[in-house]
């Protein structure tokens, strides 16, 4: 930070801008300061209460913010460079506030422009009235990749095209705002609106608490409230249907299922029985009758539509045909994105709605006509050039757009190009966005903005969301607002005069109700269940490796039997010695992240910490640490952090059927591990020093001694390790463990007779029950580990799928 100041010192709002030296850009409106240069009476509690802040706790402050988001793990996902590489979410830490009377007046534009919108997409999938009428150019519509010809002309369940769509919209340099694009696909940000609210009240809770900023939750109860309505019977389902993990707002995804109570879910977990949507879960096929879908349109069916598609439903569109479903929004709506349309939207407005827009969109000219084509040649240099399809911004990431003067061609042959290819073409006024102040290397800046706001169709008609999100430039070029290109983002304040309600989606206590959890979907408990293996997989090897390290320590000498005969043994599971941190141990844990992250919604914010930071390290290790001693050491390090893990899922998960497939797949690898271990050190041929080991592997040395008398021998570590019944590291106890889970599955009894599943795993455990020392050899461990395996394969068929 370069501010100074005395902490404490009250300062006027003059006079802390100049404490903070900020200077407005020449022929730009600013959030902060009036056209007369003074700050804005909205703005001035927090510049005077900024002002009062040394440097110091300034840093402070920033950097809780900072370290709430680092340990929710919100991040974004940026596409380039390393591929699907996590980013750190880029927060500005310093809000954009709005007065709560100017927000009114935006407010009421947007609803009409959401009106108008519903109005235009039930046009368009219906009557066609207005391409008839000459109120929108036909190749705007048969030529848009976004028009979906399969669902013309069928009518949405409850009448609706749009339940949830957002609008980037910017003050210009007259102070008005204008309407820079809509967006009715599968707007994102409203999750990070949130985030960004509870990290910025972090970092200026005093201030938050001062200023009556308008809540957030009411919007989203409001939208809860209406989706809940449109569920066909009480038992049906609500959906949040992702892309998946590999989307850039995949967190948001997941947050916005967890913090509304909804099921997120994949294409690939549902399906279309009777034209029906049924979601797969691990007690069979349940409905779903409201999708509130996060893809894009196209790819929701590769039946009908996008047929290249992989993360689609077969017979979506089918389900349609029959209203058994709410798509939230309608599949095609997404054309309503499109850039050139913003050319027609004044008149359009009068057309339908017989009145004016309240917010004007960004000056736009479609080039498919004459006359717009002519104007933007005639003023290529004040123009920023973009595909008319192009639901983008000129700013965004997605746009292709290039300011006139800026082409790469030269002007003949764009003018050319123009005149043959004008209906793919549109030409924007050149725009100076509003600046608002952000911290640039610890000074006050200003910096372009333009603000996502989004818009819910409720049971009481469309209500505007109090705030947003911000998106703030990395310079003073407006096309550095983009987050792949640097930009940042910041919480929105709308402030009121007076105190504003207090909002929660929490329910009064008068409302009480116990709720159990829904239905767990098969891929959930297909991840869970891997989860639960990888983990195992990784401390059983950590386990190994480090008494091979601690004895190598002392031999120094890998051709000693022990040392050689273990470091085959490893090798078989394609783990190899020669690597101090084996890269086959390292893909165990970031497999084991993998399956955590298709579990977002249903992994605490703790434990994915927790996990990456096992990963982390593991990666650092893998590039300093050498063998004996020092390879020891890292090994019981990584141990900890596993157990820490591990302890956060054991003491903070919900006992239900997650946690089952979890607990289930970590004692089946367990099982797997010692059986494997025991067959091939605990025979006849084994080397001097093997039972020793397996009894440190199996972290049962004080047990060992508590309770046999004697040295170890093949018969006590047997009893010990194979079948303790009260030992946690015994292939017996972790049959029994999975008996008791498995009793616990749905349909593990039907009818009062048990299932195929049940039957296997009571047998697994009884047969080896009936086992003593004497019986156990290396063939009864082989048995035993393909009948092991061949449970996880029944287990999969029974419940996965």
């Amino acid at each position: 930070m370069t501010v100074t100041g005395a902490k404490g010192k009250r300062q006027s709002a003059a006079e802390a801008i100049e404490r903070f030296d900020y200077r407005p850009l020449a022929g730009t409106a600013d959030e902060m300061l009036g056209p007369d240069g003074k700050v804005r009476p909205v703005w001035r509690h927090f510049v005077e209460s900024l002002s009062r802040m040394d440097e110091a706790e300034l840093e402070d402050r920033i950097a809780k913010a900072d370290r709430y988001l680092r340990d929710a793990g919100v991040f974004y996902r940026a596409y380039g460079g390393a591929p699907n590489a996590e980013r750190s979410w880029p927060l500005s830490h310093v809000p954009v506030l709005i007065d709560g009377k100017e927000w009114e007046n935006l407010s009421a534009g947007l609803v009409q422009r959401a009106d108008l919108l519903e109005r235009i997409a039930a046009d368009i999938y219906s009557d066609n009235l207005l391409v008839q009428h000459g109120f929108l150019p036909p190749a705007l519509i048969a030529g848009n990749p976004e028009y979906l010809r399969p669902v013309a002309g069928l009518s949405p369940v409850g009448g609706h095209y749009l339940h949830f769509i957002a609008f980037e919209i910017g003050r210009g340099p007259d102070g008005n705002w204008w309407v820079l694009a809509d967006r009715t696909q599968a707007p994102s940000g409203a999750g990070f609106a949130l985030e960004n609210r509870v990290a910025t009240t972090r970092a200026f809770s005093d201030i938050y608490a001062e200023t009556h900023v308008h809540r957030l939750a009411s919007f989203f109860g409001a939208f809860r409230d209406a989706l809940q309505s449109h569920k066909k019977n009480g038992d049906d389902r609500i959906a949040v249907l992702t892309p998946g993990p590999a989307n850039e707002t995949y967190f948001e995804h997941s947050y916005i299922a967890r913090y509304l109570g909804f099921m997120l879910l994949e294409g690939e977990d549902l399906t279309v029985v009777n034209d029906q949507v049924m979601v797969r879960t691990v007690a069979g096929l349940k409905p779903v009758s409201v999708l509130w879908r996060r893809l894009d349109a196209a790819y929701a069916d590769p039946l009908e539509l996008n047929q290249s598609s992989q993360i689609g439903t077969p017979g979506l569109v089918q389900a349609l045909r029959a209203e058994s479903v709410t798509i939230v929004n309608a599949l095609g709506s997404g054309l309503l994105e499109t850039r050139a349309f913003l050319a027609f939207m004044p008149a359009i407005c009068r057309h339908l709605l017989n009145e004016d827009l309240i917010l004007p969109s960004i000056a736009t000219w479609w080039c498919g006509q004459k006359a717009e084509r002519e104007h933007v040649a005639r003023n290529l240099d004040k123009m920023v050039i973009g595909p008319a399809y192009s639901p983008a911004p000129f700013f965004d990431d997605a746009g292709a757009s290039v300011p006139g003067s800026a082409l790469r061609e030269n002007k003949a042959d764009f003018l050319k190009r123009l005149e043959q290819e004008g209906s793919r073409l549109v030409g924007q006024e050149i725009v100076k966005l509003s600046t608002t102040p952000a911290f640039v290397d610890g000074k006050l800046t200003p910096r372009p903005m333009s603000l996502r706001v989004f818009a819910a169709r409720t049971r009481d008609g469309w209500q505007i969301m109090p705030g947003g999100f911000a998106r703030i430039g990395a310079s003073e070029d407006v096309s550095a607002i983009a987050m792949q290109k640097g930009g940042s983002v910041a919480d929105v304040w709308i402030v009121s005069d007076t105190p504003v309600k207090w909002s929660t989606l929490l329910p009064s206590e008068e409302n009480f109700t116990r709720n159990m959890p829904g239905s767990l979907p098969s891929r959930a408990a297909d991840n869970l269940f891997w989860l639960g293996r990888y983990i195992e997989r990784a401390e059983g090897a950590l386990r190994i490796l480090r008494a091979w390290h601690g004895r190598y320590a002392e031999y120094a000498d890998r051709t000693q039997p022990l040392l050689a005969n273990v470091s085959d043994y490893l090798a078989a599971l394609d783990i190899d010695t020669e690597e101090t941190v084996p890269e086959s141990l390292v893909m165990n844990i970031s497999s084991a992240l993998y399956s955590a992250s298709n579990i977002r919604d249903r992994f605490s914010a703790d434990g994915w910490l927790a996990l990456n930071d096992l990963a982390k390290t593991a990666r650092e290790f893998q590039e300093r640490i050498q063998p004996g001693d020092d390879a020891t050491g890292a090994m019981t390090i990584l141990l900890r952090k596993l157990a820490g893990f591990a302890g956060l899922v054991h003491e903070n998960m919900y006992r239900f059927t997650g946690w089952r497939f979890l607990s289930i797949g970590r004692y089946l690898e367990r099982a797997l591990h010692m059986s494997r271990l025991l067959g091939h050190l605990s025979g006849p041929d084994a080397p001097d020093g093997a039972l020793d080991m397996l009894i440190e592997i199996g972290d049962s040395v004080m047990t060992h001694r508590r309770r046999y008398n004697v040295a170890t021998a093949r018969l006590t570590v047997t009893d010990l390790l194979a079948l303790d019944p009260l030992n946690p590291r015994s292939i017996l106890y972790q049959l029994n463990e999975i008996k008791s889970e498995v009793e616990q599955l749905p349909n593990a009894i039907i009818s009062g007779q048990m299932s195929p599943f049940y039957r296997d795993a009571l047998r697994l455990y009884s047969t080896l029950a009936l086992m003593t020392p004497e019986s156990m050899n290396d063939e009864v461990y082989n048995k035993l580990e393909a009948e092991m395996e061949r449970f996880s394969d029944l287990l999969a068929r029974t419940y996965i799928g």
